[in-house]
């Protein structure tokens, strides 16, 4: 298939309305990062999340895209027409690409499940001393024994591996699950909000293959996930403007529940924009 050529003054536009929507979301979190300070909610984007705010900004078209008087840079080709992303660089990845697709294809297969309430969070707190807990800067909502109680009482039913493997150990054996790298494409599931958050995490081991603005997106999704995962917490964060999500209540459940069905249902555009992406990708011949 022959390359799409973007014209400059196409391209250019889109890469000036990339950079200023990723900057709305950066302003703050450069003005902690001057000052020192932590923030619980936000901080976990650039912390857990190994794509640093400069490369979150950096524009790019995606494979197979032409752009007309760009220049090269790492990654990039010129061709006939102006510069594009260096087709070895689909070869040199396909493997890690092939795995990405297959894991987001399995998940997007599977049923939706919504009855972990956001626990994860108190099975990385539970029967912790205070100097040991993740995000000690900021108060508990509930006493640890009765956090303890709350996690004994409902169980944990998480089926992400990269939250599981933070519980603390005697938190570990009440999960009905054991989550391990190797089971992580039989376990996935798309009502899981770590999962859903991770869709960022794929579209930036993607770059520079996909567009910008599908990373950007799933970024977007990620933030606002983050909000919920961390209100369902036992943390008190209602003073940075998290107001708590009491998933020890009746009340509390039905509202997380109910949230993390909205996200689900707008994660799965962004999986299936991914899922093409790769197959696109894969469907690139090797070079003779």
């Amino acid at each position: 298939m022959d390359p799409t050529v973007l014209d400059a003054v196409v391209w250019r536009a889109r890469r000036a309305a990339h950079e200023a929507r990723v900057d709305s979301w950066l302003g703050q979190h450069r003005d902690r990062r001057q000052r020192g300070a932590k923030h619980p909610v936000e901080d976990f984007l650039f912390t857990y999340y190994s794509q640093r705010p400069a490369q979150l900004r950096r524009w790019h078209p995606g494979a197979g895209i032409v752009l007309a008087g760009g220049e090269t840079a790492r990654d990039y080709i010129e061709v006939a027409d102006g510069v594009m992303i260096d087709p070895a660089v689909i070869e040199r990845r396909r493997e890690s690409i092939a795995w990405i697709a297959a894991l987001l294809g399995e998940t997007a297969a599977r049923p939706a499940q919504f009855g972990c309430f956001g626990l994860h969070e108190w099975a990385m707190v539970y029967r912790q001393q205070p100097d040991e807990v993740r995000h000690n800067s900021w108060p508990l909502r509930l006493s640890p024994p009765s956090l303890a109680q709350v996690v004994e009482d409902r169980g944990v039913r998480c089926t992400h591996f990269d939250a599981f493997r933070f519980f603390t150990p005697p938190a570990r054996s009440l999960n009905v699950l054991t989550p391990t790298r190797q089971s992580q494409p039989e376990l996935e599931q798309p009502g899981c909000l770590h999962a859903n958050m991770d869709l960022y995490k794929w579209a930036y081991k993607l770059a520079p293959l996909v567009p910008s603005e599908l990373t950007a997106d799933c970024f977007e999704l990620t933030r606002e996930i983050r909000a919920l995962d961390m209100q369902a917490s036992p943390y008190d964060l209602a003073d940075l403007g998290y107001p708590p999500v009491r998933i020890e209540t009746p009340e509390g459940r039905a509202e997380y529940a109910a949230r993390q069905r909205t996200f689900a249902e707008r994660a799965a555009p962004l999986r299936q924009r991914l899922i093409a992406a790769c197959t696109a990708l894969l469907a690139v011949s090797s070079p003779a």
